[in-house]
């Protein structure tokens, strides 16, 4: 095999974390007096803990100082450690080992392009940080999804050109990111909701080794 940059997303690609998110803003939005709902939580998918918060106070019609933002932000982040601080290896998505020991027992270097700021502590907690050479997770970027930053950061510290990077990912944002960067996208989730996506699969059950061979 060619050596290539393999970059994960992490929310909704190897864990799902998006359901957490969801309870910790409903919970917040509850307090705040107006309803939250999944649909909604789909507007968050990919995005910063900062630009999540402006999108829930949109659909509230809710206007606050930068220091009551902080707060919120940092209550629903206290809320939502609850939750990760009891993970375990079962909540890793179907068939993620398998890729990652694939790409791991060929030398294929893999890094980890993630918004979220609690990153390592998933990682570490469902027991797959070992499987990771590099992450650039949301405590390394100063730009948000789609911008490409935290995935040409990811190619950089693997040390592989963003065109010979191949990137996983669940969100539009994400997608458009990976894109921007110059490299291949591979899409999880409903390709109606992963425009540009170079490739869709429902999950990694679909995705064969021969396949990322071929990459």
């Amino acid at each position: 095999m060619k050596k290539k940059g393999f970059i994960f997303d992490l929310d909704g690609v190897i864990v799902d974390t998006a359901k957490y998110h969801y309870r910790a803003w409903k919970k917040l939005a509850d307090q705040l007096g107006f309803k939250f709902t999944h649909k909604h939580n789909e507007l968050l998918k990919g995005v910063s803990r900062k630009r999540s918060l402006e999108i829930l106070l949109a659909i509230g019609k809710i206007s606050a100082s930068d220091e009551q933002k902080e707060y919120w932000m940092h209550s629903k982040n206290q809320e939502y450690l609850k939750y990760i601080r009891k993970m375990t290896a079962e909540e890793i998505l179907p068939d993620v080992p398998k890729v990652l020991n694939f790409l791991n027992s060929n030398n294929q270097p893999i890094a980890l392009g993630s918004a979220s700021k609690n990153a390592e502590e998933i990682l570490t907690r469902v027991g797959l940080l070992k499987d990771f050479k590099t992450l650039v997770d949301g405590t390394h970027v100063s730009k948000a999804k789609p911008d490409p930053e935290v995935f040409l950061k990811g190619a950089a510290l693997l040390g592989i050109k963003p065109q010979n990077c191949v990137v996983f990912e669940d969100a539009s944002a994400g997608i458009e990111a990976a894109k921007a960067a110059g490299m291949t996208a591979i899409g999880i989730g409903k390709s109606s909701n992963l425009p540009g996506a170079d490739y869709v699969f429902s999950d990694f059950t679909e995705i064969s080794t021969d396949f990322i061979a071929q990459l």
